[in-house]
């Protein structure tokens, strides 16, 4: 028989998301052993003939007849490929190589439990295959440890790039401020950009580049300049709607910072319980409103403290439990797993990591060799124990009715007692073959709003954008394929935001065609072109200068439209009279390069080829409610403040420092 060795991992890889990996083992084993060989031995044909009887059959025991034939379906095209295209390594040194690159590609994650144990794995394997001694165990699960860090990494890839697209949006709102911040964020948006493109990871980048974007947003909306104050002065006082949208940025802010703790936290919170429910009582807070961004850094210090405390616990306990299973690391059946697992544990610890399921595992392993001749069966039992909790973390519905059953399993095997597992390996299959089917219903969900964005794609506004930004993540969500909790909970609250903006995308869009109705395409697209609704609080072009220091404070913007339904708001005023013009009180000299407009006509200035076109703009702004524009362009720099009497103060520069220098304190008023 022409074998190849790897193929057999195939089903255990791409279905263990609807039947457990042991279960799929034992199949492959009793339908491998009915046809008179082995597993490892089974070749395309037979290994299509089990995936369509044995396999097929008993998905159907968890899952809908369409589903699990889909996604056999999906194996077979697999194994296809793996026949046809290359041929299956086998268990060899040439195996070994595989995974030594494998290795190196995830070595930017070292502080991965995968990527530890991976790497403990092939240094013992180069000792083991150097004795001469078979590696076929050690290398099958190092190919299996290789396809969960495949994934992980592309879920994360996935997240990076929904983050990315938001600090490019954000980027185009803040890029006019021209401070060493904003600089500074756009080599961070480059660099993440980069790592994208070449399938890198770069969180500590991610993470400061969306502090950064938070600070920036921040200081734009309050649209306050902060001034050197006389000594006793008060700061000026916020406006209240802006108020209201540094407080909005706040939580959502805050909100994303609580994520990031859950994530780099999960270790320590799943091994305090009390810690689990002081962050969800923090969360709570936060989804009420009442946390502030001190706040979430007080809980992060205490998390930290939580950690290091802990860390320092187990790294005593391992020290103990290193000392006692050492005598057993150099001959015995269990010998070598024991090394790998014992190398695993202590890289996860002196990297400052928690390493609670390993230290679970090696306590279990000390007491079953303290038995003698039953610690070989208890240790199995201990390890399928350890497996099915790993495997209903993945599958939260089923925890609440698992826990009674782990628990009386581990009390009975404690007690030296007997002990079935067949009744939670079942309950939690069932559960996921129903968390299987509620991931085809986000699937077709993300189809239909990608389907219908489409048709509202066309329209101008922030809300069409960010539904456009959503949609792109769904996309990449749904190619996934066998996702981690965490990767369904982003891709389930991606799914939520995308339907909620889809139904204001569609009010907008009968919005837009009731104003074509009633004044026109031609005035509709016009004033849509204006302003460039795609980019959010400024319009797109338009950039905000840092005010110099001792500047007098700008008056506060509107803020402008970012929607149809913005627009709609200032409509009204289209063909209304224009104010009367009132008299100008003798004033000195404009600076270079300036102009006073009123009702679209100059009224002081030099004449100036680009007026025409400034005037028409400020006539829209003017409509619209705005008291402050800020331009740029490849050659040159605009700013355009509304006076108190209707008016216009228009400059122009080279840059932003000469439009200060130049015209900055006549702009504001002087």
């Amino acid at each position: 028989m022409n074998a190849s060795p790897g193929l057999h991992r195939l089903p255990v890889q791409m279905l263990g998301d609807l039947v457990s990996p042991r279960a799929l083992e034992r199949i492959l084993q009793d339908a491998a052993e009915a046809r008179g060989t082995t597993p490892a031995e089974l070749d395309g044909p037979a290994l299509e003939d089990i995936l369509k009887r044995e396999v097929f059959k008993r998905l159907q025991l968890t899952v809908p007849a369409p589903l699990a034939k889909k996604r056999v379906s999906e194996v077979l095209d697999e194994l296809m490929k793996a026949t046809q295209e290359r041929s299956v390594p086998s268990v060899s040194a040439a195996s070994l190589g595989a995974l030594e690159d494998g290795a190196r590609r995830f070595s930017l994650y070292f502080d991965w439990p995968e990527t530890q144990r991976l790497r403990s794995l092939l240094g013992i394997a180069r000792q083991e295959e150097g004795q001469g001694r078979d590696v076929s165990a050690l290398v099958q699960e190092g190919q299996d440890l290789i396809v969960q860090l495949e994934r992980r990494l592309q879920e994360s890839l996935v997240e990076q790039a929904q983050d990315l697209a938001e600090m490019r949006a954000a980027f185009t709102r803040v890029q006019g401020m021209g401070s060493r911040e904003v600089r500074r964020l756009e080599t961070l948006i480059g660099q993440i950009d980069e790592a994208q493109t070449q399938g890198t990871l770069l969180p500590g980048e991610v993470e400061r580049a969306r502090t950064l974007t938070f600070s920036l947003r921040k200081l734009l909306e309050s649209s306050v300049v902060q001034t050197v104050s006389a000594p006793g002065g008060a700061p000026p006082p916020l406006d209240p709607e802006a108020q209201a949208r540094v407080l909005a940025l706040e939580q959502e802010h805050n909100a994303q910072q609580l994520l990031t703790l859950e994530r780099d936290f999960a270790a320590l919170l799943s091994a305090r319980p009390e810690l689990q429910a002081r962050h969800a009582e923090v969360r709570a807070a936060q989804q009420a409103g009442g946390l502030d961004t001190e706040a979430v850094e007080r809980w992060r210090g205490e998390l930290k403290l939580g950690r290091d405390a802990l860390l320092a616990e187990q790294r005593g306990e391992f020290a103990g439990l290193e000392q006692q299973l050492t005598p057993f690391t150099t001959s015995g059946e269990l010998a070598t797993g024991l090394r790998v697992l014992l190398d695993a544990t202590r890289q996860t610890l002196e990297l400052g990591n928690l390493a609670t399921d390993s230290l679970r595992e090696l306590r279990a392993t000390q007491e079953a060799l303290g038995e003698g001749g039953e610690g070989g069966t208890r240790l199995a039992l201990q390890q399928e124990l350890l497996d099915l909790e790993r495997s209903a973390r993945n599958v939260p519905a089923a925890q609440a009715e698992l826990e009674p059953l782990l628990a009386q399993a581990q009390a009975q095997l404690s007690a030296g007692q007997e002990v079935d597992l067949s009744a939670p390996w079942a309950l939690l299959e069932r559960h996921m073959g129903a968390a299987a089917q509620e991931r085809e219903n986000l699937d077709l969900r993300a189809d239909t709003v990608i389907r219908e964005y489409d048709a509202v794609r066309h329209l101008a506004g922030e809300t069409t954008q960010r539904l456009g930004r959503l949609a792109d993540s769904l996309r990449a969500q749904r190619r996934l394929g066998s996702m981690s909790i965490q990767a369904r909970t982003r891709y389930a609250q991606s799914l939520q935001d995308a339907e909620i903006l889809l139904a204001e995308a569609h009010a907008e869009y009968r919005a837009a065609q009731e104003v074509t109705a009633s004044f026109g395409q031609d005035a509709l697209s016009g004033l849509l072109d204006v302003f460039d609704l795609g980019g959010g609080s400024e319009p797109a072009g338009l950039d905000v200068p840092s005010a110099p220091a001792a500047a007098a404070p700008l008056p506060t913007p509107a803020p402008a439209a970012t929607s149809i339904n913005d627009l709609l708001s200032g409509l009204s005023g289209f063909g209304a009279p224009a104010s009367a013009p009132q008299a100008q009180e003798s004033q000195p000299p404009l600076p270079a390069h300036s102009w006073l407009i009123q009702g679209g006509r100059m009224t002081a200035g030099q004449p100036d080829a680009a007026l025409g076109t400034m005037t028409a703009l400020l006539e829209q702004a003017q409509t619209l409610g705005l008291q402050r524009l800020d331009m740029a362009d490849a050659a040159q720099v605009w700013s355009a403040r509304r006076t108190a009497g209707g008016d216009w103060r228009l400059a122009r520069a080279a840059d932003w420092d000469a439009l200060d220098t130049q015209s900055g304190a006549w702009l504001d008023g002087a």
